[in-house]
């Protein structure tokens, strides 16, 4: 059977997008509005007019940049513009008159005057970067975003720039994706994309709209940690240590109160790690749990017609089978909940086989010998607002790395208002109502996580009313359990009313573009 082309796909998923016109309504008007005002800008900077940034803090403009080049990185890329006298000089090296100046160079001529706690991912600062180049000409320097130019290289199998690779090289190699896009599309008959600025809004938008087209393939996990990062709006050295724990014991924790995202990040990280869905697995732990349902056991079954029982494995040996059948791979299990079962009973002698996995031993029904491969990691995550957390023994913490995720600390801190600023920027005054609620409840273990209002739709109010009715509110319930004076203090006008006295709240900020 011949080999399907990866392109052949991609190119029809191309050709029904563009039939929905929204290639013209939807992604290139915005960014052709931040093309002019950016050329604007580097006029004056390069006729050396006084307050040439001006332009970039007003609307419309701000708010094409904010979208393209998010609002936290772009905002202090401005504020830098305004008290660093040697931000122009680096700008007036992107921005050039000289042709002869490669995009490249001019990248590396800007990146290198860039403060470093502007973004420490090469991908995280390529991005505003990128977004001041389309000042030059969009058509030729589109904006780059690490996360979807990096999903559609596994995609479309096309090669992965290098891992060492700089914020130029990074930039280079997309770009040369976005020229063989262009002539795959016309190769198969496609007049459209017909340049890059046009190419990178199709690879955003089968990216990041899959149901708008209908496509039913897929689209692969990150593969590496700087892309999940930038996914999960987190620093990257956190998902690096986290990498380190797991080559060290090859089993971790993440611990936290309900809402903090443990499992979403436990089931990216491993997707990432092993570089396959097909490679983690993910099971629940509850009361009931037991040492035959997550290691092996009897169950019920006909055989030669007859009731009787059948040694079947559960999810923890069939995981290490499929390990030990691909040594050169990481094979990953997630145990939500891992608090709410029994662990004595439900782990049996695999507390020694945690620890010791260079060593064997008889499981409970087996005659064979029995081993922990190398290759196989445990990520459990683990509620800290459960009363069930007293169960966790000292044995089990001796043999699992504990990661904290709390939404006072990193790398949770800040999450919600960053997931704001880029998704719903007219609600971002709700990350100091949530802060605020969390200080009045006063308790890391039990704080409101930001996962309730993360929503895959945006939050607008009328949502956000919703989830503080039927989610947090009980939520905050049982926790004052015994002191019902107190709710009245988490009534969700009364925090906001708070936070805006305060001059906390900003509810002000940009409108969010559909990018």
């Amino acid at each position: 059977m011949a080999e399907v082309n990866p392109w052949d796909e991609y190119i029809e998923r191309t050709r029904r997008y563009l039939t929905t016109g929204k290639l013209e309504s939807e992604e290139l008007p915005y960014k052709r509005r931040a093309e002019k005002g950016l050329a604007e800008v580097r006029r004056a900077l390069l006729a050396g007019e006084d307050n040439w940034a001006d332009p970039m803090k007003a609307k419309p403009l701000r708010d094409d940049l904010y979208n393209l080049g998010g609002w936290r990185y772009f905002s202090s890329l401005i504020d830098w513009f305004d008290n660093d006298p040697d931000a122009s000089d680096a700008i007036r090296a992107l921005w050039a008159q000289d042709d002869q100046y490669d995009v490249v160079e001019r990248i590396r001529a800007f990146a290198g005057r860039l403060p470093r706690e502007m973004g420490k991912g090469t991908g995280t600062r390529l991005r505003p970067l990128s977004v001041l180049l389309t000042g030059l000409d969009a058509e030729l320097y589109p904006v780059f975003k690490v996360t979807e130019f990096n999903n559609t290289y596994a995609l479309i199998k096309y090669p992965k720039p290098p891992k060492d690779a700089d914020e130029g090289g990074l930039y280079e190699h997309a770009l040369g994706f976005l020229d063989r896009f262009i002539k795959e599309a016309k190769a198969r008959g496609l007049n459209r994309p017909c340049n890059r600025l046009e190419a990178q809004s199709v690879v955003w938008a089968l990216e990041q709209k899959r149901d708008a087209v209908n496509s039913p393939s897929p689209i692969d996990p990150p593969t590496d940690l700087q892309s999940l990062a930038d996914e999960l709006l987190f620093d990257v050295e956190y998902l690096h240590e986290i990498e380190q724990l797991l080559n060290d014991k090859r089993q971790v924790i993440f611990q936290g109160p309900p809402g903090a995202g443990k499992t979403y990040v436990a089931r990216g990280l491993a997707n990432c790690l092993s570089e396959s869905k097909e490679r983690v697995r993910l099971v629940q732990f509850h009361p009931s749990y037991a040492y035959e349902d997550f290691v092996q056991g009897y169950r019920p079954a006909l055989i030669d017609g007859q009731p009787g029982f059948d040694l079947r494995n559960g999810p923890l040996l069939e995981a290490a089978e499929q390990a030990r059948a691909e040594p050169d791979a990481k094979h990953f299990l997630v145990i939500d909940e891992i608090n709410r079962g029994n662990l004595s009973k439900v782990f049996g002698e695999l507390y020694f086989l945690l620890e010791y996995r260079d060593e064997e031993m008889r499981l409970l029904y087996a005659d064979e010998p029995f081993s922990l491969p190398d290759n196989l990691y445990i990520i459990g995550t683990m509620n800290t607002a459960d009363r069930s957390i007293a169960l966790v023994d000292l044995a089990l913490r001796r043999r699992f790395h504990f990661v904290e995720f709390h939404p006072d600390t990193p790398p949770v801190q800040g999450l919600l208002r960053r997931w704001l600023e880029q998704n719903a920027p007219p609600m971002s005054w709700v990350a100091d109502i949530v802060d605020r609620a969390n200080e009045k409840l006063d308790d890391q273990q039990a704080a409101i996580g930001p996962s309730y209002f993360m929503k895959k739709d945006g939050l607008n109010e009328e949502m956000l009313r919703l989830i503080w009715k039927h989610n947090v509110r009980p939520y905050i319930e049982e926790h004052l359990y015994g002191e019902h004076d107190r709710l009245g203090e988490f009534d969700l006008d009364t925090l906001r009313r708070e936070a805006e006295q305060d001059g906390v709240a900003n509810t002000n900020g940009p409108t969010n573009a559909d990018d």
